[in-house]
């Protein structure tokens, strides 16, 4: 097959119209036919261009109210013939089909409708079929077809044809095939997940689908290769957050980001501040305070020196003495929704620092989908949006809990969500005083949790740690009464745990001795 092959006739069928005039102007000029259908064609034609309808070229007229206007031997014969294949080349002729060397189609807007809650007539009558059957079947025949699918590779299609006396090359035709093939996938992949939510059961099938947003430097270590991908959510998140300063972001910078703002967005901001500190996607501090300020300070007190390098997320927008207070030490990242021009301006002396603002905070409540990829294939499971109330919690033990104890308990739990199994969160006066993550023994979790509040006491040279008169949060239930009693002797007063231990009637005999309350949520938040 050659490696330079000209363009031209093209075939223009797009329903997003950015950049269609330029394309359509540049390709008249360089002598290229041009054949659209309806909308795409009226813009063209509008614009002073000679325009030839597919429906002209068919014999036939759209039909069924446009669903079939391409699907027709004409064109996909057109796109699939060998140039070099005498067979081709004689059924071309003998059944007039002209050479199509172009095809510019974009996709009905079906992730749009989605997005938008559109009625599910109108989103089946959003499923392409034409588009996707051309752009396949112009991508097999790369060796001769150029097949565009993206407005961002329109430029570099008449650059090719300018350098090269109207050819493009056998390089740019293959890579512009699998950015075709992939975003056929990737819709495809849009209309079987939003078909698997409107039927019951388990898809027997499962795609997954994303677009290029970033080329990241390495990933979690520099030798590996890493990029980031979005899925065309339009919802507030890092995907689409501004960032207003600081150098490019990493991939452990947008996980843990990412970690950072769900864990805030379950604080409502009509509720007061909040802030979360995330180091290597746990929660490091968290709290609540009657400022923006206060709340950071708060958060930060809980383990000041996990916080240095760390990724902060508020609830409300960034105002100017929470920004001085934040850049006052190293930190990765800070995300918000929105900024005030001093926090901007503070923060603009801090070269590296980067700042991102969102349109509001994530739905801790939506459904989505939780994928993690394992040796042959991979795990799915709904996005753990499990939450309690007072009124779903089970008192267990002898003595009640205070009302202030319950808040704590509550917000203690809403933080357990978030924090790597095996977890363990002390929380006092709504803010997290020690955190224990990710060990392989429970009672481990509750004593590193333990060790780093008293180590703060020394820090914040105040007599006690603030452990003193806490409450303990356990993502799982407590298997034997060791991690209560540890957590007793750092000095918590109450705890919420699942329950549904073999040995709960030991662990909460250890409760009542202890003097402790305790309650039980029935809920797991496993995070591996």
């Amino acid at each position: 097959m050659p490696d330079l092959y000209p363009i031209k006739r093209a075939l223009l069928s797009v329903s997003d119209k950015t950049g269609l005039l330029n394309l359509g102007k540049a390709l008249a000029a360089r002598g290229v036919e041009l054949l659209s259908t309806g909308g795409t064609a009226k813009a063209l034609r509008d614009a002073g261009l000679e325009v030839l309808d597919v429906a002209d070229v068919t014999g036939f007229p759209e039909m069924m109210d446009g669903r079939v206007k391409t699907l027709h031997p004409v064109v996909h014969g057109g796109l699939l013939a060998l140039r070099d294949n005498n067979a081709h080349v004689g059924a071309m002729t003998e059944h007039n089909i002209g050479a199509i060397d172009l095809v510019v189609v974009n996709l009905y807007p079906f992730e749009e409708t989605v997005a938008k809650g559109a009625e599910y007539a109108e989103v089946i009558e959003n499923i392409d079929i034409g588009g996707p059957a051309m752009i396949r079947s112009a991508a097999k025949n790369h060796g001769f077809v150029n097949v565009v699918v993206d407005v961002e590779d329109y430029a570099e299609v008449i650059a090719e044809m300018e350098a090269n006396d109207g050819q493009t090359t056998y390089a740019l035709r293959q890579r512009l095939a699998q950015t075709a093939y992939a975003r056929t996938a990737a819709y495809d992949t849009a209309v079987s997940t939003w078909m698997a939510e409107q039927v019951a059961g388990t898809p027997r099938r499962r795609t997954f689908g994303g677009t290029l947003a970033q080329t990241l430097r390495y990933g979690e270590n520099p030798h590996q290769q890493a990029a980031f991908y979005t899925d065309g959510s339009t919802a507030p998140g890092l995907a689409n957050a501004v960032q207003h300063q600081g150098k490019e972001l990493s991939y452990n910078n947008i996980n843990d980001t990412d970690a950072a703002f769900a864990l805030v967005s379950e604080f409502d901001p009509k509720d007061g501040p909040a802030c979360a500190i995330i180091k290597h996607a746990n929660p490091c501090g968290v709290a609540r305070g009657e400022t923006m300020l206060d709340a950071y300070k708060r958060a930060f007190d809980c383990d000041r020196t996990s916080a240095f390098g760390g990724i902060i997320a508020l609830n409300q927008p960034l105002d100017g003495p929470t920004a001085e207070a934040i850049a006052a030490i190293f930190t990765e990242v800070v995300i918000a929704p929105g900024a005030d021009e001093e926090a901007k301006r503070i923060f603009a002396a801090k070269k590296n620092l980067r700042l991102l603002t969102t349109e509001g905070l994530a739905d801790p409540a939506a459904a989505a989908l939780a994928v993690r990829q394992v040796s042959g294939g991979f795990l799915v499971q709904d996005k753990d949006v499990g939450r309690v109330s007072r009124d779903d919690l089970k008192v267990v033990t002898k003595r009640k809990p205070s009302d202030q104890e319950l808040d704590d308990m509550l917000f203690a739990w809403t933080v357990a969500k978030h924090v790597k199994s095996n977890a363990i969160i002390y929380v006092k006066d709504g803010a997290t005083v020690g955190v224990g993550a990710g060990q392989m023994s429970r009672v481990d979790s509750t004593r590193i949790a333990a060790r780093k509040a008293q180590d703060m006491a020394e820090v914040m040279d105040i007599e006690a740690p603030l452990t003193q008169g806490s409450v303990v949060a356990s993502d799982a239930f407590f298997p034997f009464a060791d991690g209560l009693i540890t957590a007793a002797e750092a000095g918590a007063t109450a705890l919420i745990q699942p329950g549904g231990s073999m040995r709960d009637d030991e662990v909460i005999a250890a409760a009542d001795e202890a003097g402790l309350a305790m309650v039980f949520t029935n809920m797991r938040h496993f995070r591996h």
